[in-house]
């Protein structure tokens, strides 16, 4: 007997095809689709994004269905399994991920849909609920106040920039001049500043002589320590 009839013998008559039956298979995707819309909402409630992106977390829960339907059909057939690690080789992702927490989510959805397929159900609710406890608490735990840029234009005459100063520092301890222009005796600077009453601090400017233009920045980028 030669090695191509041991290998037909051992490997493709006895693993070709495997049975499942229905219970197991609507078990499977039940439990799937109850944890992909655990997802969705999980995933609607804690994105912090300008702009939530709907079609996105659909596809979170999709994504789980679909990668559970093909771990299901590769259970089933070694044949089709080859075939489908093929053609799913072909498929190329060119979408870029810009936020940090949509990869988790992304990598969420596609180990739900393995873990079910697979049918370990405990493991993936167990998942959900490690995630769940987790992202909820870090974001629970406070970080540094994001600096603010205060935006100034004034004259340059008189003793207008020594009064500026001292009415920065009197409601901010911490400020950094990061740029100054002067076009025409008229004078721009920016500072780096960290105040708890900016509305107060912008009326105390706008109140002293000489001063133009009084604005004040906030941004939510990320913040040195």
């Amino acid at each position: 007997m030669s090695f191509k009839d041991i290998l037909k013998n051992s490997f493709l008559e006895n693993y070709a095809q495997t049975q499942m039956d229905a219970k197991t298979i609507i078990i499977s995707m039940a439990v799937t689709c109850a944890i992909a819309v655990y997802i969705y909402c999980f995933y609607r409630i804690v994105t912090k994004k300008g702009f939530y992106s709907k079609s996105f977390n659909i596809a979170l829960a999709a994504l789980s269905i679909i990668t559970a339907a093909i771990i299901l059909t590769i259970q089933t057939s070694v044949v089709v399994s080859l075939g489908m690690v093929g053609a799913l080789s072909i498929v190329r992702f060119r979408t870029a991920i810009k936020e940090p927490m949509d990869l988790v989510f992304l990598f969420w959805s596609i180990s739900t849909g393995i873990i079910c397929g697979a049918r370990i159900y405990g493991l993936a609710i167990a998942l959900a609920l490690c995630i769940t406890i987790i992202v909820l608490a870090l974001d629970l735990i406070p970080q540094a106040k994001a600096p603010q840029i205060l935006l100034l234009s004034y004259s340059a005459e008189g003793d207008t920039e020594d009064t500026i100063e001292k009415t920065i520092r009197e409601s901010t301890g911490n400020c950094d001049e990061k740029s100054r222009t002067i076009v025409n005796g008229l004078v721009s600077v920016a500072y780096e500043l960290r105040t708890s009453d900016g509305k107060e601090l912008c009326k105390k400017l706008s109140s002293i002589d000489g001063i133009t233009s009084v604005s004040l920045l906030k941004h939510d980028g990320e913040v040195t320590y």
